[in-house]
This record gives structure tokens, C-alpha cells and sequence, in this order.
């Protein structure tokens, strides 16, 4: 497990040089494109996914101590808001769609008009960023999801125990893993 989560930080890793790469040589493009992203959202899933995090931690304990009523309430809260947060960011990216600021050669926003005294072509460099980095962020917890639902159904039939909660604490430490990786993702690309 920990050779997985070793490798997942090194996946995301690549993308946050890329990020700070592709800032570096167009900071005004990325501080206009910041400007366009909905701080509220990104903030609402913030505060989401840090709950997520301490409902996991609830539901890792519950099964080292044999609660599965616990357990089957904490698992339900963090899918619950593995949902929430998958709406928030539908919700974001309906936006960006219907204001047509897509990745690099998608943008549909009029040619030659400007955002934030920056040309609309070029704002596709920060989106294209944007929709990688929250994009692949969105699949783990997609992935995620599924894991915690078999966790789910695995803890209403009452597999697990104080001395057999690995898989819990397993999806515990993944699910924290994706949760540290939005605590980047939210101040890189709304609040710089």
C-alpha cells in the first residue's frame, strides 16, 4: 500500500512542476485564469473533503473497535461527501463550459476578445492545467467512491473486527492521500 501512495505522490508530483513551470513562464495568463475560478466553490470543497477526512479517521477507529454501526455511519458520511464534492466540481466545470473556457485549442469564447486584459486563447494554457490537475483529482475520488462502497457493503455484513481492519485502514490512508492532494490543488489554483 504504502509503494501505491508512494507512487501516487509522484504522479501528482509531475503535475504540480508542470504547474509551477507553465506559472512561471505565464504568470499573467495564470493569475487571470485564478481570477475566473469561483473561490466560494473551491473553498466549500475544501472544508468537504477536510471533513471527509476526519469522518474516515472515524470510521478506521470504529472498525479497530469492532463498532460496525460506526462504522457503516462513517463510511456513508465520507461517500456522502465524496458525492458532494463531486458536485461542487460538476458544478464548476458546467461553468467553464458555458463560458467556454475549456483546455489549450477547446476554447469557444469569442477569438481575439480578452478576460482579465488577457486573450481568451491563452487562458486555454491555464485550463488545460485546471481541468488536468482537478480532472485526475476527480477520477481518485471516482475511484475512491468505489472503494469505500465495497468497504460499505463488507462492514453491513459485519467482515470486519478489531483484529481484521486492514482494508479499512488501507482506503483510510488512500482517501487522506487524496484529500492532502486538494489541500494544494485549492490554494495553487484558486487563491495564487
Amino acid at each position: 500500500m504504502w509503494l501505491f501512495l508512494v507512487s501516487e505522490i509522484l504522479f501528482f508530483s509531475g503535475l504540480f512542476v508542470a504547474y509551477a513551470i507553465y506559472r512561471n513562464r505565464h504568470i499573467e495568463v495564470f493569475t487571470a485564469g485564478s481570477g475566473l475560478l469561483d473561490v466560494s466553490l473551491g473553498a466549500l470543497n475544501t472544508v468537504v473533503l477536510l471533513f471527509s477526512s476526519l469522518t474516515m479517521a472515524l470510521a478506521v477507529r470504529s472498525a479497530q473497535l469492532s463498532q460496525r454501526r460506526r462504522l457503516v455511519m462513517w463510511l456513508s458520511i465520507t461517500i456522502a461527501c465524496a458525492v458532494f464534492f463531486l458536485g461542487v466540481k460538476g458544478v464548476e466545470y458546467s461553468h467553464k463550459v458555458h463560458d467556454g473556457l475549456l483546455w489549450q485549442g477547446a476554447i469557444t469564447a469569442e477569438p481575439g476578445t480578452e478576460i482579465n486584459g488577457v486573450p481568451t486563447e491563452k487562458l486555454g494554457t491555464f485550463f488545460s492545467i485546471y481541468f488536468a490537475m482537478t480532472g485526475l483529482h476527480a477520477l481518485h475520488i471516482i475511484g475512491g467512491i468505489g472503494v469505500l462502497i465495497w468497504l460499505l457493503v463488507r462492514a453491513i455484513r459485519g467482515d470486519f473486527s478489531g483484529t481484521n481492519f486492514a482494508a479499512v485502514d488501507f482506503a483510510g490512508l488512500y482517501w487522506h492521500l487524496v484529500d492532502l492532494v486538494w489541500i494544494y490543488l485549492f490554494p495553487l489554483l484558486y487563491l495564487i
